[in-house]
């Protein structure tokens, strides 16, 4: 398979263009850029800095990878992008490089980033994450596998967003959101555990018979976060998802939205 750049693309010579890749007209493609095969940079788009772009993808018109962080500590030294096989980029979203040097900002593989959306720096989104349109997420954000992001959130800096969670189109999210749960509002609130999507995930009944334990268990019976966590482990099975809930809830820094 051969490369096709259109003639109205610019691709630096040092860019480094896996077979099969096209780059559409007026595309930018960087220096220090690395592209994975099958993929298709989409007309006037820039991929620019230190960027990786993993195989079969299809970032869309005038959407922007790599770019200087948002971030006034930036002072130009060498630090990453890295967007993992088979991910979407729609129409003038942003995915920044990180502020740190040696630093990475991070989207997984089997990703779907919306039109309008914004990654920012040192941001880390999991494999299979959906991030609808007009997403604005702070530096730092974390979001775990199978997330979906509804919308116009908003999404405060250093904010954990759990495995298999879905927040609700136009929520401001301030704090952490824990796996397996659905939130919604602003302020935002829980709704539940996500009963839907783990279903159509494969999840066992058993599995989410847990889960619904766990969830009133934390944030039903008016415990502190390390009494229910403790209670979890004692009344529940083992099973990976729940031990996973409950180590999300005892590790958070910027508190869980309820």
């Amino acid at each position: 398979m051969t490369v096709a750049v259109h003639p109205a693309a610019f691709v630096d010579p040092a860019a480094e263009l896996g077979a099969g890749v096209v780059i559409e007209p007026g595309a930018v493609v960087g220096p220090h850029v690395r592209i994975g095969e099958g993929t298709r940079i989409g007309s006037h788009a820039l991929v620019t800095g230190w960027t990786r772009v993993g195989r079969g993808c299809r970032v869309h018109h005038g959407a922007v990878i790599g770019a200087p962080p948002q971030d006034l500590k930036y002072t130009g030294a060498e630090s990453y992008v890295e967007v993992g096989d088979h991910c979407e980029l729609r129409e003038y979203s942003t995915v920044h490089l990180a502020s740190e040097p040696g630093a990475t900002t991070r989207v997984g593989q089997h990703c779907m980033i919306m039109a309008y959306a914004h990654v920012a720096h040192d941001c880390q989104i999991g494999n299979r994450v959906v991030i609808a349109n007009a997403v604005q997420m702070a530096g730092f954000v974390t979001i775990e596998d199978w997330a979906i992001v509804g919308g116009l959130c908003a999404i405060h800096q250093f904010v954990r967003i759990g495995c298999h969670s879905m927040i609700g189109g136009g929520s401001r999210v301030p704090q952490d959101v824990a796996p397996y749960v659905k939130v919604a509002g602003n302020p935002p609130r829980l709704g539940g555990i996500n009963a839907v999507g783990l279903e159509r995930r494969g999840f066992s009944a058993a599995t989410c018979g847990a889960l619904e334990r766990a969830y009133r268990i934390l944030f039903r019976r008016g415990l502190t976060v390390t009494d229910a966590v403790q209670t979890i482990r004692g009344e529940l099975s083992q099973l990976p998802e729940v031990e996973h809930f409950a180590r999300f809830a005892e590790t958070s820094v910027r508190g869980l939205t309820r």
